[in-house]
């Protein structure tokens, strides 16, 4: 399901400056999106998560784990870009987030934060209420505030890594027939959690979802049929997989990485 059709950027009193002087900003026409996956692909600076941002800002997107987008600092000049952008969308989704792979550790420790606030709750109820049935109810509210809380994220989030958090995370979160935008999920994933993620986005578009996602993986690049999007091209140009830079980069290293070492370090 395609929820979001395009993005525009109206050009009719541009300010000057960051994020507008980014060129793949600067030269940006329309977007349209043409499948439930679309990549924005391209080298760090290139402009893509600036671009994702400032669609999570102007489509209202809840942020999960972080300060919302319309009042997050850090996002003030993709709110600045958001208010120049127009969309067009196909029908509404169920449900809209924007997810930062940071997000998901800010969200562990909160999570991580709250059982140990129930825990130390528990014991100030022992010593300030006397009746019995009284203590017994209040501990009743805290532990089954606790227990739903150990049956979702487990009794010590912490002790996962953060790759199996982040998949935690994110299985919890995303739902069918949602507008799903991801900021370089594969942060925090080995190459065997990423075909993990892969599966998981290929259950959820059977699902009714769509995806947007910036990403620098070559293996998500791959998924089968998704819209890969170039921000290193001015103006952005949809691509095939075989003739991404980064994709490129990958297989000439793969093909003789100690010789591809020794040239590079020669030079």
């Amino acid at each position: 399901m395609i929820y979001l059709r395009s993005v525009r950027l109206d050009k009719e009193e541009l300010p000057a400056g960051f994020p507008f002087d980014i060129p793949c900003i600067r030269t940006l026409e329309s977007l349209d999106f043409t499948h439930p996956l679309t990549f924005f692909v391209g080298e760090n600076g290139c402009g893509k998560s600036t671009l994702l941002e400032a669609i999570a800002c102007g489509m209202q997107t809840p942020a999960i784990g972080s300060a919302d987008v319309s009042q997050d600092p850090s996002l003030e000049a993709q709110r600045q870009l958001a208010r120049h952008l127009k969309f067009t969308r196909n029908t509404n989704p169920r449900i809209k987030l924007f997810f930062r792979a940071e997000d998901s550790f800010g969200f562990t420790r909160k999570i991580q934060g709250m059982l140990e606030e129930f825990s130390a709750m528990e014991g100030e109820f022992e010593a300030e209420i006397k009746g019995e049935y009284g203590l017994q109810l209040a501990k009743g509210v805290v532990q089954g505030q606790a227990k739903s809380l150990e049956e979702k994220y487990g009794q010590n989030p912490d002790g996962r890594s953060h790759g199996e958090s982040f998949l935690l995370f994110l299985k919890e979160r995303i739902h069918p027939k949602g507008l799903y935008l991801l900021d370089e999920p594969e942060t925090p994933l080995s190459p065997i959690h990423q075909m993990t993620l892969m599966v998981f986005l290929h259950q959820q578009i059977e699902e009714g979802c769509q995806f947007l996602i910036a990403t620098h993986s070559p293996m998500l690049m791959a998924f089968p049929g998704a819209q890969i999007l170039s921000l290193d091209q001015n103006p952005i140009r949809q691509l095939e997989w075989e003739d991404v830079e980064h994709v490129r980069l990958m297989k000439r290293f793969f093909q003789d990485p100690k010789n591809y070492l020794r040239r590079l370090f020669e030079s």
